[in-house]
């Protein structure tokens, strides 16, 4: 449990894709602290059975709606079999075929892709142990929305408080997230004689900790599942410890290990949400409704009789957030040896092979860490005015990059039927039929509840190939579309891709924005706090962009 009450846990076995076992443990007990100076902190973890993980509530964003069902949902009833069918081919249309050169990009870095995912990570990770809501089976029926959130609980705490990071803490005896002192341990990367080091080649403190086993000793493993993420969770780690030595230099009047720590990751936890609101969500969605959302006091999130205090938005896990799948590259301008000059660069494959999590770790390689030609060049993840194509994210529209038809690291059990195998691989059906089951509002409706004008059926159809067309029409798609597929045209059709339209900013801005009011521990709750009062690069700069972020951590 933080010290702000809400419960944490580390899962460092979890994979992307994978869902933790919902936990059947009442109440929680407190660690017996060894150390006189823990009477400062919030040293409290959950006593549960091995392999129990504490839980947080789902529940619906748009409770009317919810109430309402099936009226504001997918068709269903005797029109399930047509739905999937439709959901299916419209999956399938979704695929951008492969052509020359380098698709066309959006004006976002990929590292705003990847702090997305980050993001998300910080914030959701469902049980979905009961098979009702499982798209694996026969019955693909939707769920009513009781038995929705009666079957899923998030094992994440719904805030931006960089549990997946910190773990239980440097006091937590388990050490499950290594520490060095009060700050975080890192991996080192292995010395290789192919390709050149990547600079700073003196700086070998740029992988994850790992096992003997290569696996990454973090607290969600899921960060550990791509190269990209695993590396930005690294930058982490270290703007960590570097704020360690900020405080320990600048503010003197902090003497114990308890206080540096605190203060360090207080200021990194705000500066993360900072960036969240002022640098990412203004990028990616449109800064006029994130404007609205930070400057309203009403929230969509607001607690009401049909939902608990404490939640995280199906609408956001399970459609609206998933916008950031379109934003990913088949391949990147990843390094000096791995991108221009002389190579194609990184492909999709290799930066879920170059991790501990993989099927086939650290590339196949009888190599414990990341080889030394292997870390991120961070200059080409970030930079909004690069006159180079591909050191841009895809654009957010409802065409995705074929790597993602055939995810890697899903559907690898053996035991799995064929069609369920390709069904976990194919990452558009998947969603797709997921936001089906978990009976997702259709997005007319949700537009509608935001009052916002509703995409014409015209603008759904456009660039859609006939069959897709044809089965969606029959289905009744065109009228009751998925919300996540809408976000995506939303911002096609109105956005040119280069950001979320007004629904699908609405939806992501409520959330984020949402959950860090919720928590009495955020920047929201401290008078006027910017990076003005955090801290600072060497040259007295203050970190307002996620660049600025990585520059600090020292990987920029």
């Amino acid at each position: 449990m933080s010290e702000n009450g809400r419960i944490s846990r580390v899962l460092g076995n979890i994979g992307h894709g994978g869902h933790a076992l919902a936990d059947d443990v009442e109440g929680a007990e407190k660690l017996v602290a060894d150390r006189e100076d823990l009477n400062t902190l919030s040293a409290v973890a959950l006593s549960a059975p091995a392999g129990k993980v504490a839980t947080t509530s789902f529940g619906y964003l748009f409770p009317r709606l919810a109430a309402g069902f099936p009226d504001h949902h997918l068709p269903q009833g005797d029109r399930v079999g047509v739905v999937v069918r439709a959901l299916d081919a419209l999956g399938e249309a979704m695929v951008e075929q492969p052509v020359a050169g380098v698709p066309a990009g959006s004006p976002i870095p990929p590292v705003y892709t990847y702090w997305g995912q980050f993001v998300d990570h910080d914030l959701v990770l469902a049980t979905d142990g009961d098979t009702r809501i499982s798209i694996t089976g026969d019955v693909l029926d939707p769920e009513p929305p009781t038995a929705v959130v009666a079957a899923l609980a998030n094992t994440r705490t719904p805030a931006l408080n960089l549990d997946s990071v910190y773990g239980e803490g440097p006091f937590d005896a388990s050490r499950k997230v290594p520490y060095d002192g009060i700050k975080l341990a890192l991996g080192e990367l292995t010395p290789v004689a192919v390709g050149e080091p990547v600079p700073p080649a003196d700086d070998a403190a740029r992988d994850l900790p790992r096992d003997a086993d290569r696996v990454a000793r973090i607290g969600d493993g899921r960060n550990d599942e791509n190269l990209f993420v695993a590396q930005l969770h690294v930058a982490f780690l270290r703007f960590h410890n570097a704020a360690v030595d900020w405080v320990r230099a600048g503010e003197p009047e902090r003497v114990t290990d308890v206080e540096v720590f605190l203060r360090a990751r207080e200021l990194t936890r705000w500066t993360y949400q900072w960036l969240v609101v002022h640098d990412y969500l203004r990028t990616v969605a449109r800064p006029d409704v994130v404007d609205e959302v930070e400057t309203d006091d009403a929230n969509l999130l607001d607690a009401t009789d049909e939902r608990p205090v404490v939640f995280m938005p199906v609408e956001f896990a399970a459609a609206g957030f998933r916008f950031g799948h379109s934003m990913v590259r088949a391949g990147y301008d990843w390094n000096r040896n791995f991108g221009r000059p002389g190579s194609a660069g990184a492909t999709f494959v290799q930066l879920f092979q170059f991790t501990g999590g993989s099927q086939d770790p650290i590339g196949g390689l009888d190599l414990p860490t990341l080889p030394a030609n292997w870390p991120v060049e961070w200059d080409r993840m970030v930079d909004k005015d690069s006159p180079f194509p591909d050191r841009f994210a895809r654009r957010i529209d409802t065409r995705i990059a074929p790597p993602l038809t055939d995810m890697i690291n899903q559907g690898t059990d053996p035991a799995l039927p064929e069609r369920v195998r390709g069904l976990l691989k194919h990452l558009a059906r998947r969603n797709l039929l997921r936001g089906y089951r978990l009976a997702v509002p259709c997005a007319q409706a949700v537009a509608q509840e935001l009052g916002v004008p509703v995409l014409t059926r015209e603008e759904l159809e456009r660039g859609l190939p006939d069959h897709a067309r044809t089965l969606a029409g029959e289905a009744g798609l065109l009228e009751r579309t998925p919300l996540w597929f809408y976000v995506l045209k939303e911002a096609e059709v109105q956005e040119d891709g280069a950001r979320l339209g007004r629904v699908g900013s609405r939806v992501v801005a409520e959330t984020i924005i949402g959950q860090i009011r919720r928590d009495p521990g955020s920047y929201l709750h401290r008078t006027s706090w910017s990076p003005a009062q955090g801290v600072r690069l060497p040259d007295g700069g203050e970190i307002r962009t996620i660049a600025a972020f990585l520059r600090f951590a020292g990987v920029l």
